[in-house]
């Protein structure tokens, strides 16, 4: 596709972007036996640095996904009962990664980023900062409007 024949960019134009590129990611996961909630899920405890408050957790996944906070607490109970989580020594509030569940977080993360690669070649540094920047304030957008009750 080029610029000439890009269509403008709208709500149905991100959507299938994020569902072509999801479904390539999901694949990668499915392969390793965990879903797209658990990798978000692993993914927040490793960016917390491996150890985060259940509480915590919750909020962030909820925010990031958009769902329901039970929905969140039954993934970590799923994580959990798969050795990929556990309680953490420090307090037993906080959960923290496995040995396991750290290996496959690093093993998903490599083969995910492999994925993204092919799908962002050739994309100029300009056009993924331009984008990053529209995207950013779309979330930005829309999460103040969901704040607001709008």
């Amino acid at each position: 596709m080029t610029t000439t024949t890009a269509p403008r960019a709208n709500g149905r134009v991100l959507a299938l972007a994020h569902h072509a590129a999801r479904a390539r990611l999901e694949g990668v996961l499915t392969r390793h036996g965990i879903t797209f909630h658990q990798s978000v899920t692993l993914r927040a405890v490793v960016a917390a640095g491996e150890s985060l408050g259940r509480d915590e957790l919750v909020g962030d996944v909820t925010g990031s996904l958009k769902i329901d906070a039970s929905v969140v607490s039954g993934v970590i109970e799923e994580l959990t009962a798969a050795k990929l989580l556990e309680t953490d020594p420090a307090g037993p509030t906080r959960v923290r990664l496995t040995d396991t569940g750290r290996e496959l977080y690093e093993i998903t993360s490599a083969e995910s980023a492999e994925v993204s690669a092919r799908l962002y070649a050739g994309i100029t540094d300009e056009d993924l900062v331009i984008t990053g920047r529209v995207l950013t304030l779309i979330t930005e957008r829309a999460n103040a409007e969901s704040a607001a009750g709008a």
